[in-house]
């Protein structure tokens, strides 16, 4: 009997410890799987044997996924992160944490060597600072992205060597770019799409620009132009085209729909003014190489029942505008120091002081120098190379920060220089990993290994 107890003491005290050693593995949360491998690759939870990457194998937060020359691999995340890992890698799953519209959520992935094609998830639309990737030339800030990340030695110089085509150059496609973000400031694109901006967010023609109730915002545009947003303010920019060589032929049309907006003009209104132009519910403005306030309220934002306190305010501050009333064909010029109102009842009143406007002058906001330019480098330099296919990136170096754009490529050095080199690497352009979100990758792999081009390499 005595011994019949020692023996049920002995198997209860070994079934305790077995569930103790378990808990921390069934609390431990998946952080994804494989969904397609090619080759020689492996996944190692550090202190365990390494997992064989195979279709369906379980990912863990802390997994170091490496592949072998010629393997490649894509792995699905817990928030809907896909990534192509090329041959030659080195991933570092260090944090993984997503629960649904969990403030915390957060990613950051160590790429020691090798490169990545991915297309984030939901922790970057989630939050803009809660998605990274950090390389050892630079750490890739993440918002919202479908994206291509490289780490170069000499391989990168000697494939784009053996393609024949053309490079492209490597055109900035947005408009403008936030350089001062205070507070929440969306956008929204022509399609509804909403999403957040921080600075080095992109602006698109038929963007609608929102800022929250305390927030500011201020843009700087490729032709030298500036706008300051106030709060709770609503400004779409209509159309937007310009190039540096031909200035004149430029246009910069803009809408002014409620809140506070401080504009200086740029290049375009310099060659050519009447192609710039702003305009609201109760008047627009014609530009002659200026600088100016608005404030709508009541009636200009909207407010049919506003007081007649509220309306539509300008005031010029640098050279002269020209301001006509909606429906009317009169104009009026304005000198700098001089400004008008116009209230629902629509009598035009002068306004003989500067009226009281947040924001700073967009004259006086620092821009970076590096926020448009391009610079010639050569596919063969060894550091970070990035290229966008939609949202944006942040490339941060020790010594300072790249934005990166739709359709924009960038570059890290090992020194912490960043650069947008003239034209997109060859490397790049004529990649031959199948992107993540290919339906067939190994058809995708074979067809571009036979040198047929796949439809999906980016363009």
């Amino acid at each position: 009997m005595r011994a019949a107890q020692l023996a049920f003491q002995w198997l209860a005290s070994v079934a305790t410890a077995g569930l103790l050693l378990a808990a921390p593995v069934q609390a431990q949360t998946s952080a994804g799987e494989v969904e397609f491998a090619r080759g020689v690759g492996f996944a190692q939870t550090p202190g365990e044997t390494p997992r064989t990457l195979g279709r369906g194998l379980p990912l863990k937060e802390g997994d170091r996924l490496t592949t072998a020359e010629g393997a490649s691999a894509i792995v699905r995340l817990a928030d809907g992160t896909r990534m192509t890992i090329r041959p030659k890698s080195e991933i570092v799953l260090q944090q993984v944490q997503f629960r649904d519209k969990a403030p915390d959520n957060g990613l950051l992935l160590q790429m020691v060597r090798g490169g990545l094609r991915a297309v984030t998830g939901l922790i970057s639309k989630g939050s803009p600072d809660a998605a990274r990737i950090q390389t050892p030339s630079a750490t890739i800030g993440i918002r919202g992205t479908d994206f291509d990340a490289r780490l170069c030695a000499r391989d990168c110089g000697t494939e784009s060597a053996a393609v024949p085509e053309t490079a492209r150059p490597n055109a900035v496609q947005a408009s403008a770019k936030v350089v001062v973000a205070q507070g929440e400031v969306f956008a929204i694109d022509g399609a509804g799409q909403r999403r957040r901006l921080v600075e080095g967010g992109s602006i698109y023609p038929g963007d609608l620009v929102e800022t929250a109730r305390g927030a500011q915002a201020v843009l700087a545009f490729r032709d030298e132009s500036r706008v300051t947003l106030g709060s709770q303010t609503r400004f779409r920019l209509d159309n937007f085209v310009y190039d540096e060589q031909n200035p004149g032929e430029g246009r910069f049309l803009a809408s002014i729909l409620r809140g506070t907006v401080r504009a200086l003009t740029g290049l375009i209104a310099r060659a050519n003014n009447r192609n710039v132009g702003f305009s609201s519910a109760t008047a627009s403005i014609g530009i002659r190489g200026t600088g100016f306030d608005v404030l709508c309220t009541g009636t200009c934002a909207g407010d049919v029942a506003a007081a007649d306190s509220e309306g539509f305010t300008v005031w010029t501050w640098l050279g002269a505008i020209a301001v006509m009333q909606q429906g009317q064909t009169a104009l009026q010029v304005l000198q700098a120091g001089q400004g008008l109102f116009i209230p629902a009842s629509g009598v035009v009143q002068p306004v003989t002081s500067q009226p009281l406007v947040e924001g700073a002058r967009p004259d006086q906001v620092s821009v970076p120098a590096n926020l448009f330019a391009t610079r010639g480098l050569s596919d063969a330099e060894e550091g970070l190379f990035v290229f966008v296919r939609e949202g944006d990136v942040d490339i941060a170096s020790a010594r300072e920060v790249l934005h990166l754009g739709r359709g924009e490529a960038g570059f890290a050095g090992p020194g912490g220089e960043t650069a947008r080199p003239t034209l997109i690497p060859k490397f790049i352009e004529f990649d031959r990993m199948p992107l993540p979100s290919a339906r067939n990758p190994m058809v995708a792999t074979v067809l571009t290994e036979s040198g047929i081009r796949s439809s999906n390499v980016c363009r």
